[in-house]
């Protein structure tokens, strides 16, 4: 099975740090994060990041939203060949630091 630094097809990768890509896709969703989460983020920091490579690839990052409260965002990235859009696909709320991310 083919992986990419770290990360298997279908499966998620080890958390990371984020990076400059990472920052990138949180600022994109950022909007849509706080609609469906209904509020307005104080913060909003990227602080881990997992990947999963399907047809395209599923963004799990751990963001951190003001005092001791994060989220959990799932955010899909399309194939340069699809597009490469980008779209939040789904939002855990009320997470800590300690929570790990898994997929959702």
């Amino acid at each position: 099975m083919a992986t990419t630094k770290g990360t298997c097809c279908g499966g998620l990768s080890k958390a990371d740090e984020p990076d400059g890509k990472t920052h990138e896709l949180c600022n994109t969703v950022k909007p849509k994060a706080q609609e469906m989460a209904d509020t307005t983020f104080e913060a909003f920091t990227p602080i881990r990041h997992k990947k999963q490579v399907v047809s395209g690839t599923n963004h799990f990052i751990k963001v951190h939203v003001g005092k001791d409260d994060y989220v959990h965002l799932r955010v899909y990235e399309k194939l340069p060949c699809h597009g490469g859009d980008v779209e939040l696909t789904g939002i855990q709320v009320s997470k800590t630091l300690d929570d790990e991310i898994a997929f959702f």
